[in-house]
């Protein structure tokens, strides 16, 4: 569920604010209200932790070699992903705050990789320049192109010239040339006393071959010195992950410092700032408690229309294991809107499982999760390792009931595998004969379609309940009632002939035509039924392809089918053309291929559900329920938790 928030406004005597502040952030119950702050000092700390940010996403991008000085073993097998460890923590002289931004009393780690970082960059673009130098000129030979010039002092006059054969040949006799080369394209020639008219002379540069590489081999000797130096660097990472937590700290203080209001023309002593900002209704009491401690006025109200308020979840261990997916996707729903995690998390984990559809999958995923969860109990188990396991049992139930496992013929396949599949949708079933698979097929798709229509009136069946008060409801149950309609219309359409000789047709227009009228005369009441039967008419068009809109979501959980079978159609192919090699001499080639095969499918899978199966709760979903995920999330003032 959304936790209900009150806006809250404090005001403080101005000559305390910055203690004030600190007590405030100290508490860490109240989302401060954004405003729009400049300073001189807020200036800088951004500046400070932009460079921040780029010289330690700089280090951590430093390929780490298996013998690298500095770097303990510890984080080398940590892939790089570099933290200090309790032993090493950073001190606090090491942190830049609005107060101490000067950094010339130590060594700028921030300076210094950065500098590297730029050094390494020109020095790559200097033995780019060379390299395409050096191609530019090697056919000639090694030169030095000064001497062409000190000759010209001299009175001789030399020009290089890369003549086409048809120009070679039409040369006449008076020109004096010697040839210094061919290939098959052109002639090198050094032509004395005159240029060749219409023809450019060939432009020697400035070096030699043998000079260009010694300046290219310095450079390399000097990118792999920075390489070295840098490497050496990323022991200092956790100083910079440090640095970076106090200074979004700093920020967020002096944000917060600068965007109080100040009583005008008051006496110092006397002057007051105050500023708003959210806070959950629960713990509201911890800041009137403060209040009344540090002498602050506190006024506390709900929220107005036009607030822009943070959206807080709450919600039970199980529901909460959506949070993983829906943080990495950053979609939150807005603060008058509802929340879904539950019926979110519920259809994720059955379209996860149609979309994946392979039990051997789902096993291999179940191990990773179970091992997962056994090294990190005592730590604490992360939320996305038992969203995995939830995931991973709805892959292999499904596997289960369609008789998939790794792709693997049915036939081939143990009997009791085939036995304790679910006949109507079984693979087992399918491959008896052509009919049989066609109904398999057909079996599937109802599902499909039939998760259609219970999501998508789960959708609408909230709204009649969120409008159980007002006259929308109706509307609400014109679209229900299209829903319906329009999901018989989609099984006769699509699904089969057979499905057509149900007398349920007749029945389906007129819930068409009677949720479509419910709908346009009571979709948009807001308290009118004229005006909202006029705004219907105003957007006629919307109205109109409303309908069509209905088609085309519950159309949508097709791919759920479609997908499922691509899958199942990679794996069986990666089989096919491993199962020959594995029994003979290439038994190792085989082994290999089914590992890569299904390894890529599986990846394939995961971007699937991604694509898909999160498509399905945010979009068509969402849009019956009228979400728009439009909410940000709630972010206490606060200090950063301690690593």
């Amino acid at each position: 569920m959304i936790v209900p928030m009150k806006k809250v406004s404090l005001v403080i005597m101005d000559k305390t604010r910055e203690d004030s502040l600190e007590k405030l952030r100290e508490l860490g119950v109240m989302h401060l209200e954004k405003r729009q702050v400049n300073s001189e000092t807020l200036s800088r700390l951004l500046d400070r932790k932009a460079k921040a940010e780029s010289a330690l996403g700089m280090l951590k991008a430093v390929p780490i070699p298996k013998k690298a000085p500095g770097i303990s073993g510890q984080a080398r097998s940590n892939g790089g992903n570099l933290r200090r460890r309790k032993t090493d923590r950073v001190r606090p002289e090491e942190f830049y705050s609005a107060e101490a931004l000067d950094a010339a009393a130590r060594p700028d780690l921030i300076t210094l990789v950065m500098g590297l970082a730029d050094e390494k960059k020109s020095l790559q673009e200097k033995f780019f320049a060379l390299t395409k130098e050096r191609s530019r000129i090697e056919k000639w030979g090694d030169f030095d192109p000064r001497s062409l010039a000190y000759l010209t002092e001299k009175g001789i006059r030399i020009f290089l010239y890369e003549l086409p054969y048809k120009v070679y040949d039409a040369l006449t006799e008076d020109t004096k040339l010697i040839v210094l080369g061919k290939d098959k394209t052109a002639v090198y020639a050094a032509v004395l006393d005159k240029e060749i008219p219409s023809e450019p002379p060939f432009d020697p540069g400035g070096q030699s071959l043998s000079e260009i590489d010694g300046a290219m081999s310095d450079i390399q000797d000097r990118l792999a010195d920075i390489e070295g130096e840098l490497v050496k660097l990323t022991a200092r990472a956790g100083a910079l992950e440090a640095e970076v937590k106090k200074l979004t700290e700093s920020i967020e203080f002096e944000t917060a410092k600068g965007g109080m209001d100040i009583t005008e023309d008051t006496p110092a002593e006397y002057a007051v700032a105050w500023f708003s900002g959210f806070v959950p209704q629960d713990d509201v009491g911890i800041l009137k408690r403060s209040c009344a401690e540090y002498g602050w006025a506190l006024i506390a109200d709900e929220p107005r229309e036009d607030d822009e308020v943070p959206t807080l979840l709450k919600n039970n261990r199980l529901v909460s294991l959506i949070y993983p997916l829906t943080n990495f996707l950053e979609v939150l729903p807005g603060y008058r809107e509802i929340d879904i995690s539950g019926w979110f998390l519920l259809f994720f984990c059955v379209f996860f499982g149609m979309i994946f559809g392979d039990a051997g999958y789902g096993l291999l995923l179940l191990l990773i999760a179970v091992i997962g969860i056994a090294k990190t109990s005592r730590k604490g188990v992360p939320a996305g390792l038992k969203m995995l396991l939830l995931l991973s049992i709805s892959n292999t139930v499904w596997g289960i009931l369609t008789c998939t496992w790794f792709g693997v013929d049915t036939n081939a396949l143990p009997d009791i595998l085939r036995r304790i599949s679910l006949p109507l949708i079984s693979g087992a079933v399918a491959v008896q004969s052509d009919a049989a698979k066609a109904v398999v097929d057909q079996n599937l798709q109802i599902f499909c379609f039939s998760l259609a229509l219970i999501q998508l009136s789960i959708a609408h069946i909230k709204g009649i309940i969120r409008n159980i008060r007002s006259l929308k409801l109706f509307g609400e149950l014109g679209s229900l009632a299209m829903l319906i309609g329009m999901f018989n219309v989609v099984l006769a359409l699509v699904v089969s002939n057979s499905y057509r000789q149900i007398p349920l047709m007749p029945v389906s227009l007129y819930l068409l035509a009677g949720g479509f009228a419910l709908s346009f005369v009571f979709a948009g009441y807001e308290g009118s039924i004229g005006q909202s039967v006029l705004n219907s008419i105003k957007n006629i068009i919307s109205v109109v392809l409303g309908v069509t809109n209905v088609f085309s979501d519950i159309m949508s959980y097709i791919r759920l089918w479609a997908v499922g079978l691509a899958g199942a159609s990679i794996s069986a192919t990666v089989n096919q053309m491993a199962g020959p090699m594995l029994g003979g001499f290439f038994v190792f080639a085989g082994i290999i291929l089914l590992v890569f095969g299904h390894g890529l499918n599986i990846v394939l899978n995961v971007l699937s559900v991604v694509v898909h199966g999160v498509r399905l709760n945010t979009l068509e979903f969402s849009g019956h329920l009228g979400l728009t995920w439009s909410g940000f999330a709630y972010k206490p003032f606060a200090k950063a938790e301690k690593s």
